[in-house]
């Protein structure tokens, strides 16, 4: 799932929160589960505020995943903060700004833990 940010923004919308939680119940369901947390940011800015944003972002919704959604921290990656490398989209339009502000949560299966 991807959540998107206003520019400059950190905290995430209250309507993603149901997305999120349902997400940490989906992961619960899988043997061997982790959640990953990715957080990018837009290029307008400087590298480091961008870096930083990211890494604000990764956190917000990796703290929803562990407090409300009660995922262990044993089943959760270490949040990525990928400030503006991987841009989904290169232009400098505010579209693909606004896509570009995102933290991209997967459910990655261990297949070690999960014996597979």
């Amino acid at each position: 799932m991807t959540v998107y940010f206003a520019n400059g923004k950190v905290k995430v919308d209250p309507k993603y929160d149901p997305q999120i939680l349902a997400l940490a119940e989906k992961a619960k369901t899988i043997n061997g589960y982790m959640i990953q947390v990715k957080g990018y940011a837009s290029a307008s800015g400087s590298a480091s505020l961008n870096q930083k944003l990211s890494e604000d972002r990764a956190n917000n919704v990796t703290n929803i995943l562990l407090q409300q959604g009660r995922v262990p921290l044993t089943n959760m990656l270490a949040p990525g903060a990928m400030g503006e490398s991987r841009q989904v989209v290169k232009d400098k339009t505010a579209d693909s700004e606004a896509e570009n502000r995102r933290v991209v949560v997967r459910i990655l299966q261990n297949k070690g833990i999960a014996g597979i």
